[in-house]
């Protein structure tokens, strides 16, 4: 299936007292801030393969996210993963995007890590930085990815498809917290839909009897679970 931004690569450029949606980028060749779609999508699929970190290969809450260094060279570096860990943590707040940031955090912190930062030089380094999501975020996630400043944020399955899906959702779209932060002093640019072929399907299963489990399990009563030898 060729790639591409099923409905659009939404970009938002958001500024000091400004707020302005740009035309759609919808054609897979083209680059968004000099990010071929090619380099995108790798990164999308590291946001999906972030889920491994999970105890099941079916987690019922698949958001998976990854937090990429743009300014490194090739691809980019990787520098942090989160998963979506509210019921293994107890923690409600523990979605993807939000165990990403307090994983950065930790790791861009951490005296004996690669970075070794202050917590003010921690805190700039996010406006460097891109954040994949598997998924468009929530509300409160995408707050916090304006709060932090990155960027970019790019997301694949769209809430829109979520709630179709039968995902209970808060119905405001990232756009709309965006377009909402034009208070903000650091600017950012929102990528929605992107290889949406590949994340919907790790959101498709759980309401829909009909749809198939994921690799590695197998149908139990309305849910899906690890298949056993």
């Amino acid at each position: 299936m060729r790639l591409a931004c099923t409905i659009a690569c939404l970009w938002l450029l958001v500024g000091a007292a400004v707020s302005s949606t740009q035309d759609v980028i919808a054609e897979p060749h083209l680059s968004i801030n000099s990010v071929p779609f090619s380099t995108r999508a790798y990164w999308m699929r590291q946001a999906n393969a972030a889920l491994a970190q999970l105890s099941s290969p079916c987690p019922f809450a698949a958001f998976g996210s990854v937090i990429v260094n743009h300014t490194a060279p090739g691809l980019g570096e990787l520098v942090c993963i989160g998963a979506n860990s509210n019921s293994q943590t107890g923690n409600p707040t523990m979605h993807g995007e939000m165990a990403a940031i307090a994983n950065c955090t930790a790791r861009l912190t951490d005296p004996n890590g690669p970075y070794n930062l202050t917590a003010s030089k921690a805190q700039a380094a996010f406006t460097q930085l891109s954040l994949y999501t598997n998924a468009e975020s929530c509300p409160m996630c995408a707050s916090a990815i304006r709060w932090a400043g990155f960027r970019e944020y790019v997301y694949g399955t769209s809430i829109e498809t979520l709630i179709r899906q039968g995902w209970g959702q808060i119905r405001l779209s990232s756009l709309e917290i965006f377009q909402q932060s034009f208070d903000l002093s650091n600017q950012a640019r929102l990528l929605g839909d992107v290889l949406t072929n590949e994340t919907d399907p790790y959101f498709l299963w759980q309401y829909n009897p009909d749809y198939p489990c994921p690799a590695g399990c197998a149908r139990s009563g309305d849910s899906c679970t690890e298949e056993t030898n």
